[in-house]
């Protein structure tokens, strides 16, 4: 265990029933000097401590979206993403598995019934995902067979469950196959040790290998679904039109909100060090502060309008989406594309944040567990996945203005 477990408790109440957004908030303040100062431990282990994990289901942070009928808050998705920016800014590899590990709180929310309570029979039940359909699932009398390889499923070994992305043959309503996520309990596969990375390095992203395992129809969640918001699961619970939101338009907030709360504790480090800070170099000129140099002023003021931006911009389209479906509206192509944008944006501004920090941290700023630096790689981590991927994202929404058919996922 890499800290204490009594350095883990949260000094709220031990109880998640009737817990606010606020409370969750001033837990994660409590415990965020903690994660901070075992940040370094956490890339050293390439894994998320279980400690942590308790910790924050202590806290509820794992019911924020998980229906009221399996025990949990349904609070709005927006909730967790701006939660898991103050959680980031202390861990950004706690904050990228803690927010998945949530997140699929809402996905498997999605699912028929019965596959909500196969995963939700054990109520601290948790799943960890591998989203690229690289393998194709065999039909089988009442389900599937799957066999193959499902890398980066961060966090898998918190997780008691697996989404894995797989290609389904024909049938049931479909002319042609198609992607779906199938949901594949723990001791039905295996985990190989894969991640040996330069950022998000302690998310444990390591690899499912799964060995001719029957999945029950049940547990399958076709991609077309939950891209449009009309699953199994909100039909369940459509009391609560958070589960209608299209699944690109929420799930992706949640890996941006790892990059924005990094910048943001990137900058509260650089102001806490460099305010009092002095040079001892020749060439600068030795005994200088450094907050007198008007470059360095430059790079504050830079990076604080970009962890400012990223942050309005990524919570203000999750908000509208979420207005959208409460009003009984569909979420449009448009809009689903457009946050998409909002999600890929506040990453580029995240990395930009942090790049203007980073490069003026001096001889100190190389040590690897510098949190500047930290910061710097893993939100630069956070835009390599594709779904963050400005490139890619940002000429989907640039199609779609210029009246071109937007060529991506969304």
């Amino acid at each position: 265990m890499i800290v204490a477990e009594k350095e883990l408790e949260f000094a709220a109440s031990s109880t998640t029933a009737g817990v606010t957004v606020n409370q969750l908030r001033e837990k994660i303040a409590a415990f965020g000097p903690t994660l901070l100062a075992g940040a370094a431990q956490v890339e050293t282990a390439r894994r998320v401590p279980m400690a942590s994990i308790e910790a924050l289901r202590e806290a509820g942070y794992f019911e924020i979206l998980k229906p009221r009928a399996f025990g949990g808050q349904e609070f709005d998705f927006s909730a967790l993403v701006d939660l898991n920016i103050d959680l980031a800014k202390y861990c950004a590899s706690t904050a990228w598995v803690a927010g998945l590990l949530s997140a699929h709180q809402w996905l498997v929310a999605n699912f028929p019934e019965q596959a909500q309570k196969d995963v939700w029979s054990d109520p601290n039940a948790l799943v960890c995902g591998s989203y690229a359909p690289v393998c194709a699932a065999q039909p089988a009398d009442g389900g599937y067979v799957l066999s193959g390889r499902w890398s980066f499923a961060s966090g898998c070994e918190c997780a008691q469950w697996a989404l894995c992305a797989a290609i389904l043959p024909p049938g049931e309503g479909r002319e042609k196959p198609a992607p779906a996520f199938l949901l594949v309990p723990a001791t039905d596969y295996t985990i190989d040790d894969t991640w040996h990375v330069v950022g998000l390095a302690g998310t444990g992203s390591k690899t499912l290998v799964i060995d001719n395992v029957f999945v029950p129809a049940h547990r399958a969640l076709m991609f077309s679904d939950t891209v449009t918001g009309k699953t199994p699961g909100a039909q369940l619970h459509n009391h609560n039109p958070v589960y209608a939101i299209p699944m690109l338009s929420s799930v992706p907030s949640c890996l941006a909100s790892v990059a924005v709360g990094a910048a943001h504790g990137a900058l509260e480090d650089y102001l806490a060090r460099t305010s009092n800070r002095v040079t001892r170099g020749a060439v600068a000129g030795g005994q200088n502060k450094m907050a007198e140099f008007p470059t360095i002023q430059l790079r504050v003021a830079e990076a604080a309008a970009s962890c400012d931006a990223a942050k309005k911009v990524l919570l203000s389209d999750l908000r509208e989406r979420e207005e959208t479906v409460k009003n009984g509206q569909e979420i449009s192509v448009e809009e689903r594309i457009t946050s998409r944008r909002g999600q890929a944006f506040s990453v580029s501004l995240a990395i930009r944040a942090t790049e203007a920090l980073n490069a003026s941290t001096g001889g100190q700023g190389l040590d690897l567990s510098h949190p500047v630096q930290r910061a710097w790689r893993d939100a630069n981590a956070v835009g390599r996945h594709i779904s963050m991927n400005w490139d890619t994202v940002g000429t989907m929404y640039g199609q779609m203005a210029l009246g071109l058919e937007p060529k991506g996922q969304y």
